[in-house]
């Protein structure tokens, strides 16, 4: 009898513990709503956003990292964006966002209300190259996807405020046009940052973290 007790006691912890890792790997509600939503616009999204697997990236970076503190440096319609607050939504963190177009920024508002994330999300509306200074930090994360002859700029502006094991990135890095080359010579030379470039698209990601 003392023998059938304990197994069936076994049986009872083994099925609350398997119910609890199945339970862990449930999306929930939220996620069900921000896939729904980038599945059904994966094919449709154009005006300088990053591509799916592109905005995979970003997302991973920020999970893998658990990073809660992000900035970016152009929002347009709101692509980059919902991937980089949706990861947030899981670290508990928040994304402050850019946008000098006021058009882009209100299809933008929309985008993030019907993929559920308007909470995760403060989306300012102004010139980045007044904001990025204004803005006090600090941050973990940045994802810079503005006007490209001023990427150095805004990572000389960004880096005090870039927390130690804090993530740098930008996009269209690939493409050697405006600044780029000037900034990433300057990135990749950085003696604090460590920098690769990760080639999901022909557009580039740089991904640069701080060391110290």
């Amino acid at each position: 009898m003392k023998k059938k007790v304990t197994v069936l006691f076994v049986l009872f912890i083994t099925s609350l513990f398997t119910g609890f890792c199945y339970a862990q790997q449930v999306d929930t509600e939220l996620d069900k709503r921000v896939k729904d939503f980038l599945d059904s616009y994966r094919q449709k999204w154009v005006d300088w956003n990053v591509t799916y697997d592109e905005g995979l990236v970003l997302y991973n970076i920020i999970i893998q990292n658990g990073y809660t503190k992000a900035l970016e440096i152009g929002t347009s319609t709101g692509h980059s964006s919902i991937w980089i607050a949706w990861a947030l939504s899981k670290t508990g963190g928040q994304l402050i966002t850019l946008e000098i177009d006021p058009a882009r920024r209100e299809k933008a508002l929309k985008n993030f209300a019907q993929a559920g994330l308007s909470d995760y999300i403060d989306a300012q509306l102004g010139d980045a190259h007044q904001l990025v200074k204004q803005l006090p930090g600090p941050f973990d994360f940045v994802f810079s996807d503005a006007d490209k002859v001023w990427y150095k700029q805004y990572f000389i502006d960004l880096y005090p405020k870039l927390e130690v094991g804090g993530c740098f990135t930008a996009h269209n890095v690939r493409n050697p046009y405006g600044g780029i080359k000037e900034f990433l010579d300057f990135v990749q030379a950085h003696p604090k940052m460590d920098t690769t470039i990760d080639t999901t698209s022909r557009s580039g990601i740089s991904i640069s973290y701080k060391r110290e």
